[in-house]
């Protein structure tokens, strides 16, 4: 039994010999299968960045050959061996690789993509070193956040700049260092075992989660939401789930992201605006991302061998929004329960101040000031936004208005996200001036 083949999640590679342009054919093509070349490539040479570029290569070479002598039956397959074979002219041109050609040579020379490995126990895949060694902890996250989303999500440094709004030579600058760092460290371009698989693993789970949040409620900018960011973060953790079958931290976090995808239709009004929990319609929740949610929770659950890790408990919240068919049927009391083990697993100020929301909605708004005021001397939390509005809507439910009023305006100029400094605005107008 192999190990099962990475899906490329809701995209699905278009075939290039069906009367469209054929380099935007060749182009999206290439981008759907790019991951692969760049990570079957990068085990031959052992260097990412020159695997990207051979990787590069090979879409040139299709780019210039696919509109003259047509389109091979395996788009795929081709690509894959001409950056394989190119580099193998690469070990051949380099004497200090001629040992290891010797050695690999045999099984280099075959024009079919790699085999997947035959026993479903050992992890290796060669797309998951990939993943592996972008998210290597001896980059910064930024760096692992640009270089993932370069090798594994295809993106060009132009669009990981419009998407994160950074100056697209910083992007180009940590994707090119984060390269060289991965050279000079002579990181290893393989899947880590035993505890470092551990360590190693959180640091690829967060890179993934940070992508996915930033898509899911923008840093700053004029868009509430950036959908693309999510879908490639969903890709990843799906492609990630298969790859990992029996990491349980892994489903958890990918039935995290399809509850969390479920709303993003929801989320925004006719004009963009932020459309809160309690206002959204649930009629327009993907009941189809539930249910892969569902599904993969229970996978998380099955392989679980202790206690339930940070994104499971974080999937277990998200999984009771996902079963109440309207916000006043929200268990808020299990949610609560929820967010305090969470609390006890991942200590977190932000974790302490959702569970304040819980518990404000589970036991009443005192209750919840009460622990949204322990917070307040939190330096990670100084210039937060999140943290006036919570108080905020709290002060409004007790009818401290003037007091509410003051933290939605300091709320909304702590907040950088044009949508939600607005929506901020607009609960501030709602007051009036009482």
């Amino acid at each position: 039994m192999s190990s099962p083949q990475p899906s490329a999640g809701p995209r699905a590679a278009p075939d290039p010999r069906d009367g469209t342009d054929p380099r935007h054919a060749i182009e999206t093509v290439f981008r759907i299968e790019s991951p692969r070349i760049i990570a079957a490539v990068a085990r031959i040479v052992r260097d990412v960045g020159i695997a990207e570029e051979l990787a590069q290569d090979a879409l040139v070479a299709a780019l210039e050959q696919w509109p003259r002598d047509g389109v091979p039956d395996n788009p795929g397959a081709w690509l894959m061996a001409t950056a394989r074979h190119r580099a193998v002219d690469l070990i051949r041109r380099r004497e200090n690789y001629a040992r290891k050609l010797a050695e690999i040579g045999r099984t280099l020379e075959t024009t079919a993509p790699p085999e997947e490995p035959a026993d479903p126990d050992d992890i290796d895949d060669d797309l998951l070193r990939l993943v592996f060694t972008a998210c290597h902890p001896v980059l910064s996250a930024e760096a692992r956040i640009a270089l993932t989303l370069r090798l594994l999500g295809g993106l060009t440094t132009a669009e990981i700049a419009r998407a994160f709004l950074t100056p697209e030579p910083t992007v180009a600058q940590r994707i090119v260092r984060a390269k060289k760092t991965l050279a000079t460290k002579n990181v290893a371009f393989e899947v880590p075992y035993g505890p470092e698989r551990g360590a190693r693993l959180g640091s690829v789970l967060d890179v993934i989660y940070l992508i996915f949040n930033e898509g899911y409620a923008a840093t700053a900018g004029d868009d509430w939401l950036r959908p693309a960011l999510c879908e490639d973060a969903l890709r990843l953790a799906r492609v990630l789930s298969g790859l990992m079958p029996k990491e349980p931290e892994v489903h958890a976090l990918t039935s995290l992201l399809e509850f969390q995808a479920s709303r993003t239709a929801a989320r925004i009004g006719p004009n963009g605006e932020p459309v809160l929990l309690k206002d959204q319609s649930r009629h327009r929740w993907n009941r189809m991302l539930i249910a892969r949610g569902i599904a993969a929770l229970h996978r998380a659950d099955a392989t679980a061998t202790g206690a339930p890790g940070p994104y499971a408990l974080q999937a277990a919240i998200a999984a009771c929004h996902a079963h109440a068919h309207t916000y006043d049927e929200t268990d808020w009391t299990s949610i609560a329960t929820l967010y305090g083990l969470l609390a006890a697993r991942a200590p977190s100020p932000v974790v302490e101040l959702n569970r304040a929301v819980a518990v404000s909605m589970a036991q009443g708004p005192a209750e919840g000031l009460e622990l949204v005021d322990a917070l307040a001397a939190e330096p990670a939390l100084r210039d937060y936004h999140l943290l006036p509005s919570v108080r905020g809507d709290l002060l409004a439910r007790l009818g401290r208005t003037a007091e509410a009023r003051e933290e939605f305006a300091r709320a909304a100029g702590l907040a950088r996200n044009e949508r939600e400094r607005e929506l901020l605005r607009g609960k501030l107008r709602s007051l009036g001036d009482q």
